[in-house]
């Protein structure tokens, strides 16, 4: 699981490393700024924006019992951070699996995918769907609610 954090942790000491150099050259508004960036950067790549994960068996069981979608994802997956960003609270109506932690889960999506662990996949009434627009998925959740 530490593979998930070695993006963030480097965005933090990258901007940590030139904030101090701003810092050294007597720009303080400029550090402050350039860390407070590499900051945010930091906390959108990592596994906190997301809703907390599932096993993947979990997951199904849910879904058979509510008929919510799950999906399968990644930390560090910029299609996986568009869709969780761009549905906003909605996100926590699905069921969130992360392959990373879950070695069914990622059998799951290489199943669904030709052997690829590509993600964002979402399996909406036993049908997977690969990197789906969010408005499609919001659309999704508005008809099962």
């Amino acid at each position: 699981m530490m593979r998930a954090w070695i993006l963030p942790m480097l965005l933090v000491l990258c901007g940590a490393v030139i904030a101090a150099g701003q810092l050294l050259r007597g720009n303080p508004v400029a550090a402050v700024a350039l860390l407070l960036l590499f900051a945010l950067l930091a906390a959108a790549t990592s596994p906190l924006i997301f809703p907390r994960s599932i096993g993947a068996q979990e997951a199904q069981r849910r879904s058979a019992d509510d008929g919510r979608p799950i999906v399968f994802w990644r930390p560090g997956c910029v299609y996986c951070l568009r869709l969780r960003i761009r549905l906003g609270r909605r996100a926590r109506q699905l069921h969130w699996v992360n392959i990373w932690r879950d070695p069914a889960g990622a059998a799951v999506v290489r199943s669904a995918n030709a052997g690829n662990e590509t993600v964002p996949t979402l399996i909406v009434a036993n049908t997977p769907h690969v990197n789906p627009d969010p408005a499609w998925v919001r659309e999704r959740l508005a008809s099962s609610a």
